[in-house]
């Protein structure tokens, strides 16, 4: 068997608040004069996770704090064999806790700049919006993407509890689409099908994160299929969060059996305390899969990113050399 380590990779479904380390989370928390827990408490659902989320979110206060954070995941994912990432930010939402309309935003450009550079990683950002807050946020969110478009930030998408429809913020959807801004939502998570088709017919989604409840609908996966939207699968997040029971009873292998294009992510790394090389190393011990499968895994996630043509081609010729090893 192959070090999964150097398996070259692409990371599209990962929270940037959720990737900071835990002595990083410890001293930035200090500085800004807020008590952080040891560790990340256990959750039954969802709620409890969001509630955890915002105490993260919480200590990011500085410049240097979200510049902190960027550079430090870029020094991570290198180390996992990441060679190409979509990091996804709550850019408005800081903005908005701060009164600093494009600070947060611009620090995390900033870092991850500077750590790209530093360690290798080619990196694009996506920013989010939380179903459960205001359109106007959202606008706010479509703008920060707008301004900051040549600087890295490709699109955004909408997130949070699947109960909170995607109808209020379908104008916000089609302005971005117009724009030439790519857009990715959370479907399908903790919500059934009837998300999925919310977010591919009102949010013109071009990837589904999660996704994985589409098996409930077998005419959904066939449309699914056939359009080849990638879906952004996470197994031990979905475990953590108590929507899946287990590793062994995750839907990956029968989402992949189905010919879904499938693609294998964190989501939210320091709470689930795995890596990218884990999730990988979880799939071959869980699903008995091959090197070959897991090659034909990280190529699905080069294939279903947003990455320029010639990092698509570098990538793939690197996971072939990989396998030919």
């Amino acid at each position: 068997m192959r070090d999964l380590t150097t398996l070259p990779k692409a990371h599209l479904h990962i929270h940037l608040e959720s990737t900071i380390r835990q002595k990083t989370l410890r001293e930035i928390g200090e500085a800004n004069g807020i008590d952080v827990p040891p560790g990340a408490p256990e959750f039954t659902g969802f709620r409890d996770f969001a509630d955890y989320n915002a105490l993260l979110r919480e200590c990011l206060r500085r410049p240097e704090d979200f510049e902190r954070v960027a550079r430090e995941f870029c020094a991570d994912e290198v180390a996992q064999g990441t060679r190409y990432a979509e990091v996804t930010f709550t850019a408005a939402s800081h903005a908005e806790r701060l009164g600093e309309p494009d600070m947060p935003l611009v620090s995390v450009l900033k870092g991850l700049s500077e750590g790209g550079a530093e360690h290798g990683l080619e990196w694009r950002v996506l920013l989010d919006h939380s179903r459960r807050r205001s359109v106007e946020r959202a606008e706010r969110t479509l703008g920060l993407a707008l301004r900051h478009h040549d600087e890295g930030v490709l699109g955004i998408g909408m997130a949070g509890e699947e109960r909170h429809p995607l109808a209020p913020f379908a104008e916000v959807c089609e302005r971005a689409h117009a724009a030439g801004l790519h857009l990715v939502h959370h479907a399908g998570e903790d919500a059934g099908p009837e998300s999925i088709r919310e977010a591919l017919d009102v949010g013109r989604s071009e990837r589904l994160g999660h996704g994985i409840r589409i098996l409930e609908d077998p005419e959904l996966v066939a449309r699914v299929r056939d359009e080849g939207i990638a879906l952004e699968v996470c197994p031990s997040s979905n475990v953590t969060l108590g929507l899946v029971p287990s590793l062994a009873e995750h839907p990956l292998p029968r989402l992949i059996d189905a010919g879904l294009a499938v693609t294998l992510n964190t989501d939210v790394p320091s709470v689930t305390g795995t890596t990218l090389t884990d999730e990988y190393a979880r799939a071959r011990a869980t699903f008995g899969y091959d090197d070959v499968a897991l090659a034909d895994l990280a190529r699905a996630s080069v294939d279903a990113s947003f990455a320029p043509a010639a990092t698509k081609k570098a990538v793939h010729a690197d996971i072939d050399a990989w396998l030919g090893e």
